[in-house]
């Protein structure tokens, strides 16, 4: 009873350049207190794309984790969560986890006894310049869609691979790792809408979120023998077509797609196509088999940039090819 408490802020009204103060015992050195600024706002880490940490320049040393974050006005608008560092020390980033995500996790606990998380179903990447270029878009932003899983709300949907989400419910997309932290935020069963661009035309999609599985499907995949396979001069690789022992090792349907079996230095080479690649799609062609790949990169116009679909060990993503002659 008669605890002291402190009075939670809003981190969504936070601002980057704002000060922010931090509580915490590093080292073991109760209520230290050390000052900084908001470096950034949203950022995604390899550890969890779906809490969009607050990033600061406050020193956060180990035993300030789970301690406050205060801005200004004394009010919590985070809880210190991890730094990153070469050397086990503060450098300079650290990174708290969202007051407001964290009372989410709260009330969740509170009513359900566990946390549940929003799903798509899609793997996405972000939009490169020379992707945008190879879309037709006047600057590089959304979420391209590179992979859709099986059985989930974006195929329910009518999501299609090559699409670009622009905005969820109405909230810009600037870059894809601001995707995730908005959907699995959003409750499991809800209808939201995405606006997509999909072969250069704005279309508005409405999908159902769906609960994020508990564990991610697994990725594997194996890298193709050395053979000769077709030549595609164009862009000094050589393909094959898949034998069926080769598409259940890297889990790809049962049609459709071409194996990279040799890489040499040229266009492809230099979007970071490697041996052991399946193409799956150029621009909006989906690719049937080596003859089919070979007419599509002989029609492909001279320095424009395409947009060409790969995959590599069980993951699908877009890369820019730019052909010189």
């Amino acid at each position: 009873k008669e605890l002291p408490v402190v009075e939670l802020g809003s981190s969504e009204e936070l601002k980057v350049g704002e000060w922010v103060l931090a509580i915490g015992s590093p080292f073991g050195f109760d209520h230290s207190a050390t000052a900084g600024i908001v470096s950034a706002k949203g950022r995604s880490l390899p550890s969890d794309n779906y809490v969009p940490f607050i990033q600061t320049d406050v020193a956060i040393n180990p035993g300030n984790s789970g301690g406050p974050l205060f801005n200004l006005d004394g009010k919590v608008i985070g809880v210190n969560s991890q730094i990153y560092s070469r050397t086990g020390g503060f450098m300079g980033l650290s990174f708290a986890i969202p007051i407001d995500v964290a009372m989410q996790v709260v009330n969740q606990l509170k009513t359900q006894g566990k946390v549940s998380r929003g799903w798509l179903g899609v793997q996405i990447q972000d939009v490169t310049r020379e992707l945008a270029e190879s879309f037709g878009m006047k600057k590089p932003q959304g979420a391209l869609v590179a992979k859709i899983l099986p059985k989930s709300p974006a195929e329910a949907a009518g999501l299609q691979i090559g699409d670009i989400i622009e905005e969820f419910n109405g909230r810009e997309i600037e870059s894809s790792a601001a995707l995730p932290p908005m959907v699995g935020t959003t409750k499991i069963g809800e209808s939201a809408k995405l606006k997509v661009l999909r072969q250069g035309k704005s279309i508005e999609v409405p999908i159902k979120i769906g609960q994020l599985p508990d564990e991610e499907p697994a990725v594997a995949g194996k890298e193709g023998p050395d053979a000769p396979g077709d030549q595609l001069t164009r862009l000094n690789v050589a393909v094959a077509n898949p034998t069926d022992e080769q598409r259940e090792q890297l889990e790809l349907p049962k049609t459709g797609g071409v194996l990279i079996v040799a890489v040499k230095p040229g266009p492809a080479a230099e979007a970071g196509i490697r041996r052991g690649d399946v193409i799956l799609r150029i621009q909006d062609q989906a690719i049937r088999d080596a003859k089919h790949v070979g007419e599509i990169v002989k029609g492909l116009p001279k320095g424009k940039t395409v947009a060409v679909l790969v995959q590599r060990r069980g993951g699908s993503q877009f890369l820019a090819i730019k052909l010189k002659d």
